[in-house]
């Protein structure tokens, strides 16, 4: 079974927009905990536009009192970021290389030219037994240093497979198929993530192909979902998805 962690950020957006408490984000993650989602993602940006640094103790908490409910906090490392988030101290942090301006996640890391900087930074997070993903790009062209790097996981950045998948699905996922089995053949020991624009019309195919992925992580598209079907059917759609492998 692939784990569903939603990305709570567009509802931390929303109640960011008119300056109050509503929806809570602990209710909401609540609710997705018990509607059936396996852990609670945050992706807290410099300028708090969505989930800001405050909530996430809270979240932590909230994540704690589940068996088996994992707490995953993405963002770029720097310095204060890596501080908060070893305080904090969820089951995982997945790092990611965008800039503070960026409106979402567009790219992975070149790990040849951040080599040394994600190396140290992971070393940080491991030690204080946080689990560590980094987002990478559907190509092995600069994955050759993750031998060095050490992280626990990668992400698989999904957005060219989700935007060119309506045109030709079997292109769509070509790279990705291609990028899992040079990670499968020189490093079997790092497992695989998958993130970005996934929704209910591409995730079953990408979940078949690469039976390999232990975690997806979706917010945009299901808090869009969550409009048409409400958010208990929505979550109810998208584990049935992830769970049908094993069926």
């Amino acid at each position: 079974m692939t784990a569903l962690s939603i990305n709570v950020n567009k509802f931390a957006l929303l109640r960011n927009a008119r300056g109050a408490d509503m929806p809570n984000l602990v209710d909401i993650s609540k609710k997705c905990i018990e509607y059936g989602a396996d852990g609670i993602t945050v992706h807290p940006r410099p300028d708090e536009r969505h989930v800001k640094f405050s909530d996430l103790q809270e979240l932590k908490d909230l994540t704690s009192n589940y068996d088996k409910i994992e707490f995953n906090i993405e963002g770029y490392p720097s310095d204060d970021f890596i501080k908060r988030v070893i305080n904090v101290s969820p089951d995982q942090v997945t790092l990611v290389p965008d800039p503070p301006e960026a409106l979402t996640s567009s790219f992975g890391w070149n790990c040849e030219e951040n080599k040394n900087f994600l190396r140290d930074i992971i070393k940080k997070f491991r030690d204080n037994d946080i689990r560590v993903s980094i987002f990478i790009n559907p190509s092995s062209e600069t994955l050759s240093n993750l031998d060095t790097i050490k992280p626990d996981r990668v992400e698989l950045y999904t957005y060219d497979y989700a935007r060119h998948y309506n045109q030709d699905k079997n292109s769509a996922i070509k790279p990705y198929l291609e990028v899992t089995s040079y990670l499968k053949n020189e490093f079997p020991y790092i497992s695989l993530n998958a993130g970005h624009d996934l929704n209910l019309d591409n995730l079953d195919y990408i979940l078949e192909n690469i039976a390999a992925i232990k975690e997806v992580s979706i917010g945009h598209a299901l808090v869009c979902d969550s409009i048409d079907f409400g958010l208990k059917q929505t979550i109810e759609k998208y584990k049935k998805i992830t769970q049908q492998k094993n069926d």
